[in-house]
């Protein structure tokens, strides 16, 4: 740019109306839908369970540890399935961290994928915090399930609505992102931030240094994939501080010329918006109930567990397979499409193929199908090699159409003797909404085995299971609620 075209001129604008539009959202819209809140209840023990689940494993216990080991914070957030008490911004980071391990939570499929359970770790921790601290000084608002919820619901919204027509993904950033915006609009209101404050925090939101995807894609797939939204939940809840502390913001972050998030990080693009903010996303959310899998598989996961059993019934194995055809949508073929050698879980977890041959040579995918030990099983990486992907167009157009919001694949197997198995194909899993009410028995079961593996004490387990489904559970506070998931001492 030349002397001559560098922008002088220092007159504030307005704010952005995309901030304007989130924090009116967050301060201002009323949540009057039963379905929302009914759903989000589901979300809140789904995302507790799937924390609770990757306590089994040592690298996320590893990395939730207190940054500096001693450290005591009074009246600290508590972190659910262990005995660490930690400042908000650090228990929002291992909270979030544990919520998305295991790549077993909610799912939110559009131009942007993304998980939106993933900002539970800042909503509950700092509702957590907050609450302990208020009863601590007797004076203060006390925080309940029904504010968690509320919580919920608003940031599923803001990054579902986000993503249905904004692409991060084409311009390499992450959608934790989305997270941290989304964190941050609800924080704000949790800790008492005004219309205006709430603007200036979600400026800072966008300011900020922005994730790249690439640890999500070869050659680099690695383990930073399942802490990066706690990442961005602890990102989020810091810079609410900064702002309640005094910070002010940056009013036209997204559409300053040169220096602005449009220009800067989105190709000049400004973003676009399908509707209006209000409940959709949660009504509207897909669970992961049947596998811990990139959700582009499920179907996929689904459809190869049938086809298990038909060569099962036909006194067939996966050695009598010449070929495997996997018919999918774009979005899967740009994340999980995958040849070559697989060097770690986060690898495994992001591979078609691999999900794919799990089911079909041992009738399951469960976590630990991922590890080093299973991985070794030479018979799975023939098997992938037996395997190409190719995209259906129709199941593209399906799949980003707002009515239908399918995930379709679909199956066709030939065997080595030329017979051809008949195509297996599933449009939408288990945990679409258009199989709610089949998926709620099996979300609940997916809940209760979390809480018994981790928790071994019966007594213990009952007092969880009896109260997270208390038709009252709205009513309990939120530090109550979280003791529930904290080991006895």
């Amino acid at each position: 740019m030349s002397s001559s075209s560098v922008i002088t001129e220092n007159t504030r604008p307005e704010p952005d109306k995309v901030l304007k539009e989130i924090s009116n959202y967050i301060h201002n819209y009323n949540i009057d839908s039963c379905l929302a809140y009914e759903t989000a209840k589901l979300c809140l023990l789904d995302s507790i369970g799937c924390g609770l689940a990757a306590l089994k494993y040592d690298q996320p216990k590893n990395l939730i540890k207190p940054t500096v080991p001693g450290t005591i914070v009074p009246n600290g957030t508590r972190i659910i399935g262990t005995s660490l008490i930690q400042d908000p911004i650090r228990g929002a980071f291992s909270i979030g961290t544990l919520i998305r391990w295991l790549d077993y939570n909610d799912c939110w499929l559009a131009a942007e994928w993304g998980h939106p359970s993933d900002n539970l770790g800042g909503i509950l921790a700092i509702s957590d915090y907050l609450t302990r601290s208020s009863k601590s000084r007797n004076e203060g608002k006390i925080f309940k399930i029904k504010d968690v919820l509320d919580g919920m619901i608003r940031a599923h919204e803001i990054q579902g609505i986000l993503a249905l027509e904004n692409s991060f993904n084409n311009v390499g950033l992450d959608h934790v992102a989305l997270v941290k915006i989304a964190t941050t609009a609800v924080v704000s209101k949790l800790v008492g931030l005004s219309y205006d404050k709430t603007i200036d925090a979600l400026s800072h939101a966008f300011a900020d240094g922005q994730s790249l995807r690439t640890y999500r894609h070869v050659p680099n797939t690695m383990s930073r994939k399942s802490w990066a939204a706690g990442d961005a939940v602890s990102r989020a809840v810091n810079l609410v501080y900064h702002v309640k502390n005094g910070e002010s913001g940056m009013p036209s972050v997204l559409t300053a010329k040169r220096w602005g998030f449009y220009d800067v990080s989105f190709k000049g693009q400004e973003f676009i918006f399908q509707r209006p903010y209000g409940s959709y996303v949660m009504e509207n959310i897909l669970f992961k109930i049947s596998f811990p899998a990139e959700f582009h598989a499920q179907t996929a996961m689904e459809a190869s567990l049938i086809i298990h059993k038909e060569l099962k019934d036909l006194g067939r194995d996966h050695k009598d397979i010449k070929s495997v055809k996997i018919r999918t949508q774009e979005a899967a073929m740009k994340i999980i499409d995958k040849k070559g050698p697989l060097h770690n879980y986060a690898d495994r977890d992001h591979c078609i193929q691999y999900m794919v041959a799990i089911p079909l040579i041992y009738g399951r995918l469960t976590a630990d199908d991922y590890g080093d030990a299973i991985a070794s099983n030479p018979a799975i990486d023939e098997l992938r090699e037996k395997m190409y992907c190719v995209e259906d167009k129709q199941l593209t157009v399906d799949y980003y159409d707002p009515l239908k919001r399918y995930i379709g694949n679909s199956l066709t197997v030939e065997m080595n003797d030329g017979t051809i198995l008949s195509e297996v194909k599933i449009d939408y899993p288990i945990g679409h909404r258009r199989r709610r009410e089949e998926g709620k028995p099996l979300l609940f079961a997916k809940f209760e085995k979390h809480v018994k593996d981790h928790f071994e004490d019966k007594t213990k387990q009952d007092t969880i299971l009896r109260a997270s489904y208390d038709e009252n559970l709205e009513n309990m506070e939120v530090d109550k609620f979280v003791d529930l998931f904290i080991p006895d001492s």
